[in-house]
């Protein structure tokens, strides 16, 4: 949220007299070819001017933009509460009570160039202020922030931490903690801002939550033999649809088989997921939770035993019969 902004008006400069008239000449505005005769529009405080440049890139297509915030993290965003408002700006908060926010991280919606890392002191209500140049003319602006963490000039990845969520603003202006998001195009504020997409889908306005999967990973970063660890081989696999696998390891070294679960989907994100491991005659061990990346693992002495092995991620399950027997 920032405060109602105050009107600029623009100044029309007078017309310089034409070379080679006399002070008593009375100049003929329609001649005039002179630069200072085109009217002078004063800055808009809401458009501050940038620290640094960079090189124009021409693009047919806007950046794959996601939320400003880290992985599996849910936030709610509102376009109409603020009357400093204009157009698609967006105000983002989580917490349930007003200070929740306050010090949470605020990453890079796409990659690009800081070209403004400052507090914009008592020239707008932004406080401290993150604009990245995206190329191709897109921008995007991050203010309030408690704390900045990159500086102008800086190239940034998108899911980069760029700063912690704040209330920072001009003086006088007391406003609780919240992200103030702006997504623009080219030049020409207010005209210039655009809806925010996320994902590859559009905000739905004027108040939605969304998740964030900015910097996801598309693939899970473990392997069932790391989650079992040293000596464990994979001799079994089995699908459960699209949500993950179910693997079944042996230790030749100590005679012990072992279970993990890999999620294929939801990554970053704790979901129903299991794995169990069940030596013939003995009790079935099983892992069983809300994971963000596998279940497991599930371990037990099988030397000369035959074992049912399995589990399960989203609404897929494996179940084995009793097998490799020795």
């Amino acid at each position: 949220m920032r405060p109602t902004r105050v009107l600029t008006v623009g100044f029309v400069l007078l017309a310089g007299l034409i070379g080679g008239q006399t002070a008593s000449a009375a100049p003929t505005p329609a001649a005039s070819t002179s630069p200072s005769a085109t009217p002078s529009k004063a800055p808009d405080p809401n458009d501050p001017p940038n620290q640094v440049k960079v090189p124009e890139v021409s693009t047919l297509a806007a950046p794959s933009f996601q939320l400003p915030f880290p992985c599996g993290q849910t936030w709610t965003g509102n376009s109409s509460n603020s009357s400093a408002h204009r157009s698609y700006e967006i105000d983002f908060n989580r917490g349930g009570t007003a200070d929740a926010d306050l010090g949470d991280t605020v990453v890079a919606a796409a990659a690009g160039t800081v070209v403004i890392s400052a507090h914009q002191g008592s020239t707008n209500g932004y406080g401290n202020l993150v604009k990245i140049d995206h190329g191709g003319g897109w921008t995007t602006y991050y203010a309030h922030l408690n704390v900045r963490s990159v500086s102008a000039g800086a190239q940034v990845k998108q899911g980069q931490k760029v700063g912690t969520v704040g209330n920072t603003s001009k003086p006088g202006n007391n406003i609780s903690p919240h992200l103030h998001y702006e997504v623009r195009e080219g030049e020409g504020y207010p005209g210039n801002i655009r809806k925010a997409v996320f994902g590859g889908t559009t905000f739905g306005y004027p108040t939605a939550t969304v998740t964030s999967k900015n910097g996801c990973s598309s693939s899970n970063p473990h392997t069932p033999e790391e989650v079992c660890g040293a000596g464990y081989k994979v001799i079994d696999s089995a699908a459960l649809g699209t949500a993950g696998t179910v693997h079944l390891l042996y230790n030749s070294g100590n005679g012990y088989n072992c279970v993990a679960t890999l999620k294929k989907t939801s990554l970053g994100t704790a979901t129903a997921t299991s794995a169990y491991l069940e030596v013939q005659g003995k009790t079935r061990v099983t892992d069983s939770g809300d994971f963000a990346y596998y279940a497991g693992p599930v371990r037990a002495a099988a030397a000369g035993k035959c074992v049912k092995w399995g589990g399960k991620a989203g609404s897929s399950a494996y179940d084995s019969p009793f097998e490799h027997c020795g």
